[in-house]
């Protein structure tokens, strides 16, 4: 960690300013007008039954439909059919988080690495240790694993601390597996992927769970949208664009840490450079040491 932390606050520092570029705004807008338009659909198609549904179990269940019964009686009416409405809300959450992660992986991470290399590493060799084909499948791999993780955590969603430290961990560590193998796809070989990921493991740890936590600031905007209800529509594509920018800032920060920490290691000098040998003299013997 302390090795890499010269490079970890560098590389931080320089994402930051390059999240105002104006190419990088623009591509931020090419997942939010996808995902604006699969939210839309959704919602259209799939909003009217869900809530349906959710409500209907509500109601099933004996302790909450004399609650509800008790509020209409005071003048607290479709509590449930509100109740139902949040929970659809926060159960999309989830999914559009991974589709927006997946959509940044595949569209904006490859171009945003490539900024960052033809801006600050132009010079550096592309060894080409990570194919499309390759990137796709540890991504897709990646992402079940945090599926299965986020569904044997459910029920810990429930008690707030360890809702605030539960799912940004599943998230930092998506985020750290996705962005990192993605940055070094193009650049480093196998081996030299493998060898950054041992070396700086704990520091693309940290980055991965600093971007999962700011990852779960867009659920301010989610909360507003379940509290100003009417403008739940005009909220959702702010919410997405947001998740957009913090990917897009996470891609920015693994590619200059990723691709610095690269040439960093290919000019240190090699095992065999460190220790020279020495010529043996005329008359001398070679020793018998291996």
């Amino acid at each position: 960690m302390l090795a890499g932390m010269n490079l970890l606050l560098d590389s931080f520092w320089r994402a930051l300013a390059y999240c105002v570029h104006k190419r990088v705004i623009a591509w931020s807008l090419f997942p939010l007008l996808l995902m604006t338009l699969m939210v839309w659909g959704l919602g259209y198609f799939f909003w009217a039954d869900a809530v349906q549904k959710v409500q209907a179990l509500l109601d099933g269940v004996g302790w909450l439909h004399r609650l509800w019964v008790w509020m209409q009686e005071h003048g607290v009416g479709y509590a449930s059919e509100v109740v139902a409405s949040m929970l659809v809300v926060l159960g999309t959450g989830p999914i559009i988080v991974v589709v927006s992660l997946l959509l940044v992986a595949m569209f904006m991470t490859p171009a945003l690495t490539e900024l960052v290399a033809q801006k600050r590493f132009p010079v550096l060799e592309k060894k080409q240790g990570g194919s499309t084909l390759a990137s796709l499948s540890w991504s897709a791999g990646s992402t079940g694993i945090a599926l299965i993780a986020l569904v044997v955590t459910l029920p810990l969603w429930v008690m707030p601390p360890l809702m605030l430290l539960v799912t940004p961990m599943i998230w930092g560590w998506l985020t750290y597996r996705v962005m990192a193998f993605d940055a070094l796809a193009e650049h480093a070989s196998k081996p030299e992927r493998r060898s950054l990921f041992v070396r700086y493991r704990a520091a693309l740890i940290f980055m991965g769970l600093v971007c999962g936590y700011l990852g779960a600031a867009p659920g301010v905007i989610w909360i507003s949208g379940l509290v100003f209800i009417a403008a739940f529509w005009v909220l959702i594509p702010i919410a997405i664009w947001i998740y957009a920018m913090v990917f897009a800032f996470s891609s920015l920060w693994f590619a200059h840490f990723c691709l610095a920490a690269l040439e960093q290691m290919r000019k240190e000098p090699s095992r065999g450079a460190q220790e020279p040998q020495v010529p043996f003299a005329p008359g001398t013997q070679a020793s018998s040491a291996p």
